[in-house]
């Protein structure tokens, strides 16, 4: 397999989103006004810088999805079945469970984790699986699959996550929770569905036009800055919102990044180990393990953004994702190629 490098930006995101996290915090505290400039910019709930930054944060994954090898997942149907289990069923469980034992004193918070395990990887787990020496082919069919299955599925997974099952549970007593499945589809629509069907046609739009090889080599990497771009411009313009709060940010990032740190990890060790008892080769192993343990965390930040506001809590804890993702995967790189090693004893390509 080819070498894969991170670019610089995926190489120092973390560090990128620690100064737009200071940068944000600082311009609020200097420009207090900038929650009313924001605030102009709006049509109801809706800020229509943030809609257009977050739309663009979306669309350059779902443009290079290679939607047309998802036929390929089917060639272990067993090994789809156990992913689908891990991402649809599992994951959700487990980032709600692990919410509501450990933020159940912070609703708000909670509501805001329980919307990024609900979201299913489908942009840096390409990254983390070729760093990783993963099964290139089935990683971007399952990344195929869990675009496809959130389109379809995430509304009505946050009317029985929040809705049905916050309420009936009475853990967010005074705080708003009540997501219809009208509200959420057409959330979903506009900030996955918008990008989902500019990105299909840019994509297939290009292989017509001027060949696949152009789109991967030429626009794809273009395009690809968008998305750090716009999470940057998203994280800075929430936290200059939250400047207020800068004496209580280490308290409140560190309660969002147990659960968040926690669930990363349990799921990318169960789902690895699983995978090596049932004898499925390294390469598998590696694709699937990085699909259920990562998260879409630009689409739990529209999502939050869209339904509970720019200013909610749910929207910030959100925007902690990337922050506690991108570290916490990077490692888990380093794990899976010790594993390739100790495990199937085989000597990684890097």
């Amino acid at each position: 397999m080819k070498e894969k490098k991170l670019s610089l930006i995926e190489k120092y995101l973390i560090l990128w989103i620690f100064l737009a996290i200071v940068f944000g915090v600082a311009l609020g505290y200097v420009f207090p006004q900038m929650a009313e400039i924001i605030g102009s910019l709006s049509i109801g709930t809706t800020s229509i810088p943030i809609a257009i930054g977050l739309i663009l944060m979306m669309y350059p994954p779902l443009a290079k999805v290679k939607y047309e090898e998802m036929g390929k997942v089917f060639q272990n149907l067993k090994l789809l079945a156990f992913s689908l289990t891990q991402n649809w069923i599992v994951g959700p469980v487990v980032m709600f469970l692990l919410a509501v034992t450990l933020l159940r004193d912070m609703p708000e918070f909670m509501i805001g984790v329980i919307l990024v395990g609900l979201a299913r990887c489908i942009a840096m787990v390409i990254v983390w699986n070729e760093l990783a020496e993963g099964d290139r082919e089935l990683a971007v069919g399952l990344v195929a699959f869990n675009a496809i299955f959130q389109i379809l599925f995430y509304a009505v997974y946050m009317y029985i996550f929040i809705t049905l099952a916050l309420n009936k549970l009475g853990l967010v007593e005074g705080v708003e929770a009540n997501i219809s499945i009208t509200e959420a589809a057409k959330t979903v629509f506009i900030y996955l569905g918008i990008p989902f069907i500019a990105g299909v046609t840019t994509r297939y739009g290009s292989f017509k036009l001027k060949g696949r090889e152009w789109f991967e080599n030429v626009l794809a990497p273009k395009i690809s800055l968008l998305t750090p771009a716009a999470l940057l411009f998203t994280i800075v313009v929430m936290f200059s919102l939250k400047g207020e709060y800068i004496v209580e940010l280490p308290f409140q990032v560190i309660r969002v990044a147990i659960p968040l740190t926690l669930y990363f990890l349990i799921m990318w060790f169960v789902t690895f180990f699983i995978s090596y008892k049932l004898g499925v080769d390294y390469p598998k192993a590696t694709a699937v393990s990085f699909t259920a343990a990562s998260n879409d965390f630009e689409l739990a930040i529209a999502v939050a953004v869209a339904i509970f506001g720019i200013y909610s809590n749910q929207a910030f804890a959100t925007v902690i994702g990337p922050l506690i993702e991108v570290p916490v995967l990077i490692s888990l790189v380093n794990v899976a190629l010790m594993f390739k090693e100790k495990l199937y004893g085989q000597v990684g390509l890097r």
